[in-house]
């Protein structure tokens, strides 16, 4: 095995047939997808991948003294298991060693025997949102806009049940959820989600895509509810806006809706989510919040466009950028670069709720040197208006140069 994983590193051409061999009655195969165990009829195959995210960054604030407790630190360490059964059934884990309060990501089992059906259990992304949905070994940026403030859970997930399905140019995903497997999946409430895509010029050169997506949380007693933000960055991991704990609040309904154009080597992608928090005790509260970015691949094609997942939910989105094999570099290449921009605002201001505003300008630029490897480099400016109460209450500003290294399998 060790000379395999050493020639896999090497990125010798004949990696594929050098990693393989037969043991009993399972083939053990190691390449850059990862190790997968398959028995000898191919039915049931065993995938173990993961991903490694190694943040670096500094700047400076006009809002807090200590911009950047830590200068470097692991934004992501994920072991990820994966057993298929019969192209069927398809058991998933995502496990982070890296938090300590959210560990696990995805726990779930989905069914794809009732074709183009696909049935998915567990704790698993709720169907909201182009790029919360989107993979993060695959989104533009390093973190996501600051309109993901509105995901409901921890980076979109809870723990219940969805179905999806797809046609040629659509896709449709819904799903009941409670809470998020690392903190309550009960005793929160339940919600409901849906969401809806059409790309209605959809080919190997073009992609147009349009979706809604919504979602209804009726909120348990006594939970409330809150929405705060940090600028784009692991970081800086001070809020420049937020809401504080809304008590009196008894349900969230949100909307969002999806802009989506790629055409050869560019893409551009927009979205607009609205959150009404409605409250006992008050008028409703509402916040929006939204973004525009772009993303030029300059010696490639974007991303690749998917209508299909192992989950119900993770559908109509976009993959990574992929190098071609001349263009990696264990090939002899030069790897792909890719340059990305992005302007998001959010108003968490609201009635008697003065949670501010906050708007980011992110420029970037993105070096995919193998298929399972890429570099990053953001630059962001972030200023709210004004800043949290327990920053001052006055308007801030945040500037952040930030780095990452990114391995996944």
């Amino acid at each position: 095995m060790w000379p395999a994983l050493v020639t896999l590193i090497l990125g010798s051409p004949a990696v594929a047939q050098e990693a393989a061999a037969v043991k009993g009655d399972r083939l053990v195969v190691i390449d850059e997808h990862g190790l997968t165990l398959q028995s000898s009829d191919g039915g049931v195959k065993f995938h173990l991948g993961g991903r490694l995210h190694a943040d670096f960054g500094t700047g400076s604030s006009s809002a807090v003294t200590d911009e950047f407790p830590k200068h470097a630190d692991i934004r992501r360490f994920w072991l990820e298991p994966k057993i298929t059964i019969y192209d069927d059934l398809i058991l998933n884990l995502q496990y982070d060693f890296s938090s300590d309060t959210t560990p696990i990501n995805n726990l779930l089992a989905s069914y794809k025997g009732f074709s183009p059906f696909t049935i998915t259990v567990g704790n698993f992304k709720e169907p909201f949102s182009l790029d919360e949905l989107t993979s993060n070994n695959d989104i533009m940026f390093m973190e996501r806009s600051l309109a993901s403030a509105f995901a409901s859970g921890p980076a979109g997930r809870n723990t219940g049940a969805a179905v999806g399905t797809h046609g040629e140019n659509w896709t449709l995903a819904g799903g009941v959820f409670g809470g998020n497997i690392n903190e309550s999946v009960d005793g929160v409430g339940l919600e409901g989600t849906i969401r809806a895509t059409y790309a209605p010029i959809m080919n190997s050169h073009e992609v147009l895509h349009f979706g809604v997506s919504a979602n209804y949380h009726s909120l348990a007693n006594n939970v409330g509810a809150s929405f705060s933000t940090t600028p784009e960055s692991f970081l800086f991991n001070a809020d420049l806006v937020k809401t504080g704990k809304i008590d009196d609040a008894s349900a969230i309904g949100r909307l969002g809706l999806e802009f989506a154009w790629a055409s050869g080597p560019f893409r551009m992608q927009a979205e607009y989510i609205a959150a009404e928090v409605d409250r006992d005790a008050a008028s409703d509260a509402f916040f929006q919040g939204a973004y525009v970015q772009g993303g030029w691949v300059i010696n490639g094609n974007s991303a690749p466009y998917v209508l299909e997942a192992d989950t119900a939910t993770e559908i109509g989105i976009f993959k990574r950028v992929q190098p071609r094999p001349d263009q990696r570099v264990t090939h002899g290449g030069a790897g792909v670069f890719e340059a990305v921009a992005r302007y998001s605002a959010i108003d968490l201001t609201s009635q008697d709720i003065r949670g501010g505003m906050q708007q980011d300008i992110t420029l970037g630029l993105n070096w995919y040197p193998e298929p399972y490897a890429r570099l990053m480099m953001n630059y962001i400016h972030a200023w709210a208006d004004p800043t949290t109460r327990s920053l001052g209450g006055n308007d801030g500003d945040a500037d952040i140069f930030q780095l990452r290294a990114q391995i996944a399998f």
